[in-house]
């Protein structure tokens, strides 16, 4: 058996040592990260070291994502694999927690075993909604239910950062995976940090639902960014009556204070659909937006190891209903064969955990990449299907292609449309991959030229490089925080 044990030293990691000869690798295989093992020994022992820390896209070292790791013995060459790894409990680490069992190592927040439950849930709770003290001069920033640092929330810290660096900045996290702004504090969703901070910041920006029934303390202003422009039907306009639904959406409307909208007519849609109607919604386009004007350093590009000559196809689906992971429309490897591309693979932040990353020649998943904006700058293309990044991506002028094979299902069944995607769409409709790579083929540009125009007049007349500016400017005259 392979003797197994955490080291959790400066950099965490899983330590195995074995018999007879050297393996001629070790790997920790997850569904979003792996890693390597340094092997030393020659003689009648050997041993590993797997660290439980990651580097992606040229970022700092941080723990590894939350879940599970399939630990992978390549043996010397005419040897067995080994079988039988001994099992370690689970053991804090620092960063993370993790336990080893039946060859899997399972990685998940750092949290007390106290607090991890139901009950210690209930705990802090009950101690941070009746705790007395003021509220904090800081903000409070969550993007995507904290499976990353981007977005909206993002550049409305930057912003924030540089004009009032006195502001104490929390960042909601999933785990410490996550990588968020310097100078800011990451605080693990569920820990006495994460509660306090939440209910104690004077400012809540985030870019969707609220969540662990959250109610506002006296005084705090929670400003919601949502996450983009919207094609399908949201909230109450979603198809069929679910008095449920009705509720929650009311509910939860009712935590927030302001929305910030992309254009006039998200205003209009986001106002309805959230039953958020007679509070202020600032129409101001995109914070996350602003880069796309100001152009591109390569930095995208290099960070992916991507040449600056090489054409760059962006494949960004949104999510379904009916399925946790990415739509599987597109064979990646197979696009970048046939067009000489690099095919990056931009799943929804919610089919970021269930999925796993696309692998092949060419291609790179970007799933867990934290800058959206990065990608739409490095992309030649868009590839997308009735995600609101046709919304961003459209303030870079660059061509679109719409991948829609479900369109009859998804139009009339799961969400429906506010508008005619057809009728008014910047780019080709195509059903299959083949019709894909003959459209990316052609030069379709001066076709859609006219529509183009149309489409970035109506959504992206506010996305002029100046948003995060506008939107930190109302933060400060509101007095939401006090910048001294």
């Amino acid at each position: 058996m392979i003797q197994a044990r955490f080291d959790g030293g400066d950099e965490p990691a899983l330590v195995l040592t074995g018999t007879g000869p050297r393996p001629r690798a070790v790997d920790l295989a997850g569904a979003r990260a792996r890693t390597t093992a340094r092997l030393t020994g020659r003689g009648k022992t050997w041993r590993a070291v797997l660290p439980l820390t990651a580097s992606r896209w040229g970022g700092p070292s941080l723990p590894v994502p939350a879940g599970d790791y399939r630990v992978e013995i390549t043996p010397a060459d005419g040897e067995e694999t080994p079988t039988s790894i001994q099992e370690v409990p689970s053991t804090h680490l620092g960063g993370l927690r993790a336990q080893l069992a039946a060859g899997i190592l399972t990685a998940g927040p750092p949290l007390d075993p106290a607090y991890d439950s139901g009950e210690g849930q209930d705990a802090l709770e009950r101690r941070y909604a009746t705790r007395p003290g003021g509220l904090e001069n800081a903000v409070f920033f969550e993007s995507f239910y904290g499976r990353n640092a981007g977005c909206n929330p993002l550049a409305i810290d930057r912003e924030l950062a540089r004009r009032a660096p006195h502001v104490t900045r929390y960042w909601s996290v999933v785990d410490l995976s996550v990588r968020v702004p310097d100078g800011a504090i990451a605080v693990v969703e569920g820990s006495p940090e994460w509660w306090r901070a939440r209910g104690r910041s004077r400012l809540l920006v985030v870019n969707d639902w609220l969540r662990r029934r959250f109610v506002r303390t006296r005084g705090q202003v929670v400003l919601q960014t949502w996450h983009g422009t919207p094609l399908k039907r949201l909230a109450l306009h979603r198809p069929g009556f679910d008095p449920r639904r009705m509720a929650a959406v009311f509910k939860e409307s009712r935590r927030w204070n302001v929305l910030l909208a992309q254009n006039p007519y998200a205003a209009k849609v986001l106002g309805k659909a959230y039953a958020f109607l007679t509070r202020p919604i600032w129409i101001e386009g995109y914070p996350r937006n602003d880069v796309l004007v100001r152009g591109d350093d390569g930095a995208t590009r290099r960070a992916l190891g991507i040449a600056p000559d090489e054409r760059v196809l962006l494949y960004a689906p949104t999510w379904r209903d009916d399925r946790r992971e990415i739509v599987d429309f597109v064979d990646p490897a197979g696009l970048a064969a046939r067009t000489g591309a690099v095919v990056l693979v931009r799943g929804h932040s919610r089919t970021l955990h269930p999925g796993r990353d696309a692998e092949g020649p060419r291609v790179i998943d970007v799933t867990g990449y934290p800058d959206t904006a990065g990608l739409l700058l490095a992309a030649d293309a868009l590839i997308t299907d009735y995600s609101s990044v046709m919304f961003d991506f459209s303030v870079t002028g660059k061509p679109m292609y719409f991948l829609v094979p479900d369109l009859e299902r998804y139009r009339g069944e799961l969400r429906g449309f506010y508008f005619d995607l057809a009728e008014r769409a910047p780019g080709p409709l195509v059903r299959t991959q083949d019709e894909l790579v003959a459209a990316l083929g052609r030069n379709d540009s001066p076709r859609y030229e006219e529509r183009y125009a149309r489409w970035r007049a109506t959504f992206n007349a506010r996305d002029d490089g100046h948003a995060a500016e506008r939107v930190v400017d109302r933060i400060l005259d509101q007095g939401y925080v006090d910048p001294a």
